[in-house]
């Protein structure tokens, strides 16, 4: 109870719960969760500081069993409508899946039914069995489904699945449960596909689930297209399922445990279809990851294996919505029974944001045309065209481009840091090998000290390089640092230490970007890594985001300018609402581009029938930098300078000054008007950096960048406030006019006066020389509610 008013903690106590456990969701093995937190908070990047946005906050959940919930309950104070919750209950239940809501404010109940599309007062909570015969009478499940239902998740590795896995988890099951023969759920790269396909085969093998209806354990089928697609989730995810795990491979057909693993290549060989000594029926579920890599084409030999166990039910998944190189997917499988995309990730705080920066070279910017008869690295001659960004390293192949990037690249670790885990992903191994070599050089202060601080790991590299990527997903160790590919890390590379992406090859596929996004969004705060960027040479990702369909797009592009030396000339920034491709955008090309610099290449015999002609000399630069932020909406948003999207933002939430000036005037509600400005992402700090307004109050900057209105310093913010306060410092003794002055003059040192901060500023010089916060209120200003109200006048005289 606050100041006689019974608060919404006093409703759940004496009303909510009572009646909660009156209806019998106290009692085991039913669970009442209170207060259940089911979304992390966005991670917001302002003011180069790193914050969370606001948690989902359940008020109730109610739970049939430990891992089962059946619905939400929105409490409000006694002395609010119930229907004030009735919103809230709805929002919490459609985002959890759920398909039960209360909303109360301890007297009154209202019960919203999403399986009979009702919603009605009613006079008490329905109880457990009440709402699971409901639930599964609507679903139309049989009776035997509940135990498989209910069955405990695997909590050994301590993770409890979070709220979006859960919901997979139980839509899957139950379309198993109904007879569904093929199934498909999409979730976004790095939300834990995995523990969702483990829990799913844990609850079906642990409750004895099978197509016949025997009594007996399923045989289980994990299916992939790449061998640490399996490996991985085998050894780790998978453990708990013990001796009952068997990998086929190498003609290895045992058919005496539950659990397999296999990738195609292994089932279907070009001796022999592996896959068919097993018999057609012989596994009850197979789960194929990754499953729009061409697995369900019809014209794929992997389409195959599907055929031969079309018995089995068929459980895809999938980090690629639907689009039309993931269309084969979803004619096979038909709809997803769940979709968790990349954009709702991030908005949860689960998965990382990202900055993106498109990074311009001369050649790419003006493309490439060699000089009358040129000859490459082997002595053939360059046939005499135009070549552009796709041409490269595909046709023809610049080490000058290559060695360009490597150096920028060296250069951003330089300036953040040389540590920070990063992936190159380059145009084929070739390409890959060259990269490698280029930053070894360029890195060889550190690659002395750490030899494996560049790495290569493509198909070629076999043992070693996956050695490589075991040491570089190793949290604690420090090398590798960065590993050049091509193809081989698009997916399934679990390392959440990923800071940087870099984009050295176009990416035509959205899946594949999609795929190559995800390497970085996984989230390891406790190690620092709270977001990660994306450094994008060749344009893909700034036309993948241009696309209105993508579901995560950066927003803030900063642009900067770099001289010969590499020395960095002139900041701006501007907005993406178009790929800068797309924009006429001018460029100053040196005139001579071709230089006799050979750079250093091994010179190798031509291969018989040469892919690529190989261009050694030249000299190309980097002439442009352009970096993207995700703004707090997860919206594109323009940004030519900071100070101007604050000034718009301002704008959007307070159309007029006066607007602004009453809301910030009133101290109960300036609280309210800066949670929104951070929410925006708008720092004080960095604006008045930004605007060269260090002195400035915070308010006037604000006003002067949204509505140019003149700009006034904290100093003279306060002389006239004390010109304007004589009665208030009238009428109060020596000691509290000293506090007050004090309060001004700490005000011109730091900005804002908030009350809510006041009792832990007294409790330092100078002000604690007066006392504890308790006794200058009591002994100065007539007590607390006293002292509360000099100081909202006072700044109230501060904004008139």
């Amino acid at each position: 109870m606050r100041d006689g008013v019974i608060t919404e903690a006093d409703t759940c106590r004496e009303f909510v719960t009572p009646r909660l456990v009156e209806a019998g969701w106290g009692a085991a093995p039913h669970a009442i969760g209170e207060q259940r937190s089911f979304t992390n908070g966005r991670i917001i990047v302002a003011g180069g500081k790193v914050r969370r946005g606001k948690q989902k906050r359940a008020d109730y959940l109610l739970y049939y069993r430990r891992d089962y919930p059946l619905a939400v309950v929105e409490a409000k104070e006694i002395g609010l409508p119930v229907e004030t919750g009735v919103q809230q209950a709805r929002e919490y239940a459609e985002i959890l899946g759920l398909m039960f809501a209360y909303a109360t404010n301890g007297h009154r109940i209202i019960e919203i039914d999403y399986a009979a599309g009702t919603e009605r007062e009613v006079d008490r909570y329905a109880t457990p069995d009440e709402l699971f015969a409901r639930l599964t009478d609507a679903a139309h499940l049989p009776k035997e489904a509940a135990s498989h239902l209910l069955e405990p998740f695997n909590l050994a590795s301590g993770k409890v699945p979070r709220y979006y896995q859960q919901i997979a988890i139980h839509r899957v099951l139950e379309a198993i449960l109904l007879g569904q023969k093929r199934i498909l759920a999409t979730l976004a790269t790095g939300t834990g596909k995995t523990c969702v396909a483990f829990q799913i085969c844990w609850k079906l093998w642990s409750s004895r689930w099978n197509r016949t209806g025997e009594y007996r354990r399923p045989k289980i089928l994990f299916l992939a297209d790449r061998n640490i697609l399996v490996d991985d989730p085998m050894a780790k995810m998978f453990a708990p399922f013990g001796d009952a795990r068997h990998k086929i491979a190498g003609g290895d057909v045992s058919q005496s445990r539950d659990m397999y693993f296999g990738i195609y290549q292994a089932l279907s060989t070009a001796s022999t279809d592996v896959f068919r000594q097993y018999r057609p029926n012989f596994f009850d579920l197979i789960i194929i990851d990754e499953c729009h890599r061409g697995s369900s084409r019809d014209e794929s030999a992997w389409r195959a294996v599907l055929d031969y166990f079309a018995p089995a039910v068929q459980f895809g998944m999938t980090a690629t919505p639907l689009r039309e190189e993931s269309r084969d997917s979803y004619e096979y499988f038909g709809n997803p029974v769940y979709t968790y995309s990349l954009r709702q990730g991030i908005e949860d705080g689960f998965l990382a944001p990202y900055r993106v920066h498109r990074v311009i070279t001369t050649v790419d910017a003006a493309g490439w045309r060699p000089s009358k008869d040129e000859v490459d690295r082997y002595g053939r001659e360059v046939p005499d065209e135009e070549y552009q960004t796709k041409d490269f390293e595909r046709v023809v192949a610049l080490r000058a481009r290559t060695r360009a990037m490597a150096r920028h690249l060296t250069d951003f670790l330089n300036g953040t840091d040389r540590f920070a885990k990063t992936l190159v992903f380059c145009v084929d191994q070739e390409h890959a090998a060259e990269m490698r070599q280029e930053l070894v050089n360029l890195n060889s202060d550190l690659v002395k000290q750490y030899p494996d601080y560049v790495c290569r790991v493509t198909a070629d590299e076999g043992a070693i390089g996956l050695t490589h990527l075991a040491h570089f997903q190793d949290v604690d160790k420090p090398a590798p640092v960065i590993l050049t590919t091509s193809q081989l890390l698009t997916t399934g590379v679990d390392a959440e230490m990923v800071k940087n992406v870099v984009l050295a090859r176009v990416v035509g596929s959205r899946a594949e970007f999609k795929q190559i996004v995800g390497r970085g969004t996984r989230l390891k705060v406790d190690y620092g890594k709270e977001y990660f960027n994306i450094i994008d040479f060749t344009g893909t990702a700034t036309r993948h985001f241009a696309d209105p369909d993508f579901d995560g797009e950066p927003a803030r592009i900063e642009e900067v300018t770099v001289d010969e030396s590499g020395e960095q000339v002139s900041v701006t920034e501007t907005e993406p609402d178009t790929p800068p491709e797309a924009q006429p955008v001018e460029y100053e090309v040196p005139e001579e581009q071709i230089g006799p610099d050979a750079g250093g290449v091994l010179i190798n015999e031509p291969p018989p029938e040469p892919r690529k002609f190989y261009i050694d000399g030249g000299e190309v630069e980097v002439i442009g930098h352009l970096v993207y932020d995700l703004d707090t909406d997860g919206k594109k948003l323009q940004v030519v300078k900071y100070t101007e999207y604050s000034g718009r933002a301002v704008r959007t939430l307070y159309p007029t000054r006066e607007a602004l000036q009453s809301a910030w005037a009133d101290p109960d509600t300036r609280s309210e008007v800066l949670r929104e400005l951070t929410e925006r992402g708008i720092s004080f700090e960095e604006l008045a950096a930004s605007s060269d307004q260090p002195d400035a109050d915070p308010f006037d900057l604000l006003c002067h960048l949204a509505w140019n209105a003149p700009l006034l310093t904290r100093r003279q913010r306060a002389e006239a406030a004390r010109r304007r306060a004589q009665d208030l410092f009238g009428q109060y003794g020596d000691t509290a006019r000293e506090i007050l002055s004090l309060l001004l003059e700490r005000y011109v040192e730091r900005g804002i006066l908030q009350f809510g901060a006041l009792s832990e500023l007294m409790k330092v010089q100078p002000f604690d020389r007066y006392g504890s916060p308790a006794e200058i209120a009591t002994r100065h200003f007539g007590g607390v509610r006293g002292m509360k109200d000099a100081v909202s006048r006072l700044q109230t005289a501060l904004y008139q």
